[in-house]
């Protein structure tokens, strides 16, 4: 049964982790997390998001909280670490927070920096991980990404380029320039009212999908099946959620039948501190399975009174919208 708001809401707390690094422009992700009878869900859609978009981050959180997870195949997920936009010197310090890593996501193309920059951390992180991957979320027009891919893989190659421009049609474009590196989408998926248009398009080798913003894990595995047929594998990835968001990517991944690429579920390690003390990657692959919230953690990171306020109600125009949608996996 789909739970009414104030079921939703009768256990909900709103957080607020300080992180490491900027990330995604921020210092301190937020996040609100609900209980139900089958465990903890996640509402973290990011604030520039409006309440259409957001909405699935809550029927993911919902999903995950009054659902479950779908039936795992496998009982530990490989994951990659995560290299933010920092300055070659500190990656080796950063990359001591994902023991066992074989492969590693390195962010390209913030604003205010330079292409040498970013040559300069891929090449510092291929000093210590074998397989590395770049993703520019859209940041590069198409002839600044054929340049950028080339110089890049001067001194080794590159598992795949994540998203390096906004649209579909430049997509299209970089894949047909034969830089010899796939190309992954991820905002043209995840934000896309037609997940598939990119890969229709021609434009991807690889598909990049979070649990949140397509509405849920069984979203996911469901729209892994369709990729599937297009011979487009998927790799699954981090909203930058909370332990608790996590473990419902961890579960996603475990579901679908072929998993090729280490997937970008390592993220915790950008948090001060989590919601709850998970165990440590173990060659590279994290633990499948569901998360408590620490009591005393809940506590020491609640949000202030008036971020609760803004999350409860942006939860509640949500809970309005899905209220009014056919929920196939609810009655």
């Amino acid at each position: 049964m789909f739970p009414s708001f104030d079921d939703l809401i009768s256990d909900a707390v709103v957080l607020a982790l300080p992180m490491r690094v900027r990330f995604r422009g921020i210092t301190t992700r937020e996040a609100l997390l609900v209980r139900g009878p089958a465990g903890w869900g996640e509402f973290a859609p990011f604030v520039e998001y409006d309440d259409d978009e957001a909405s699935q981050w809550l029927l993911a959180g919902i999903e995950a909280a009054w659902l479950g997870p779908p039936p795992a195949l496998r009982h530990a997920v490989p994951v990659n670490a995560t290299v933010p936009a920092i300055d070659a010197s500190a990656v080796p310090q950063l990359l001591e927070r994902f023991p066992g890593a074989r492969t590693a996501k390195v962010k390209v193309a913030e604003k205010g920096q330079s292409l040498a920059q970013d040559v300069a951390r891929v090449n510092e992180v291929r000093r210590h991980i074998p397989n590395v991957r770049v993703d520019a979320n859209g940041g590069w027009s198409v002839d600044e990404a054929i340049t950028a891919l080339r110089a890049i893989t001067e001194d080794g190659e590159l598992e795949y380029a994540e998203q390096p421009c906004a649209s579909v049609e430049e997509l299209v474009s970089v894949r047909a320039a034969g830089t010899g590196v796939r190309i992954a989408a991820d905002e043209s998926i995840r934000r896309a009212e037609d997940p598939l248009r990119v890969v229709r398009a021609g434009g991807a080798d690889v598909a990049v999908v979070k649990v949140p913003p397509l509405g849920g894990m069984r979203a996911v595995v469901a729209l892994s099946a369709q990729l599937a047929d297009y011979g487009v594998p998927v790799v699954v990835s981090s909203a930058l959620d909370t332990a608790v968001g996590m473990s419902a990517g961890l579960a996603a991944a475990a579901a679908l039948p072929t998993l090729p690429f280490a997937c970008g579920l390592g993220t915790g390690g950008l948090f001060v501190r989590d919601v709850a003390v998970t165990g440590a990657a173990v060659d590279g692959a994290l633990s499948v399975g569901a998360v408590e919230p620490d009591p005393v953690l809940l506590e020491t990171l609640a949000a202030p009174a008036d971020r609760r306020d803004w999350w409860l109600e942006r939860a509640r125009r949500c809970h309005r919208i899905l209220g009014s949608r056919d929920l196939p996996n609810f009655v």
